[in-house]
């Protein structure tokens, strides 16, 4: 147990197994979740699990928990998820890719005019670093999105510990 509170407390994904049947974890989830109705929200099912937390603002990297509930052999395995939706990821990720290819194409381009000596395209290198500051905006983004979320994602943690972990399995 104490394995899985380390990998909660560290780790964006823990998984841990339970003797309770999925049934029961719902039941289980459910019930803490009407308990803390004031603190937190979100959809349970037999399979899936989203949990968010209850606040005024609401952010673009707002994180959730995401809990997948699986019947494994004589278990139940709950795997959990800390994140942003994964809209967020996906378009921050998107971006990365975007900004990185198209300084790799401005670099490249700048790189063989030098050395064939021509004139060809003179924008390349002030577009790579044009490029370069769009990926550094985007880390920010990312980082200052995360800051914004960090009191969120704490409780959510405590979310994953409170209701999951007095039912791991030993």
């Amino acid at each position: 147990m104490k394995d899985t509170l380390n990998h909660i407390r560290n780790r964006p994904r823990f998984k841990l197994y339970t003797d309770l049947s999925p049934e029961d974890y719902e039941k289980n989830l459910r019930l803490y979740m009407e308990n803390h109705k004031d603190e937190f929200y979100g959809n349970i099912n037999r399979e899936v699990a989203v949990i968010f937390v209850r606040t005024e603002d609401e952010n673009y990297w707002k994180p959730n928990l995401a809990l997948r509930i699986e019947k494994e052999d004589d278990a139940t395995v709950i795997r959990g998820i800390f994140g942003p939706s994964s809209a967020v990821w996906t378009f921050f990720m998107f971006l990365y890719f975007l900004f990185v290819v198209s300084w790799m194409t401005c670099f490249t381009l700048y790189y063989v005019e030098k050395q064939i000596k021509t004139n060809n395209y003179p924008w390349a290198l002030p577009c790579s670093f044009i490029v370069l500051l769009l990926i550094g905006l985007t880390y920010t983004a990312a980082r200052f999105g995360q800051y914004k979320g960090k009191d969120e994602m704490l409780k959510l943690r405590l979310f994953a510990e409170e209701s999951t972990l007095p039912h791991e399995k030993a």
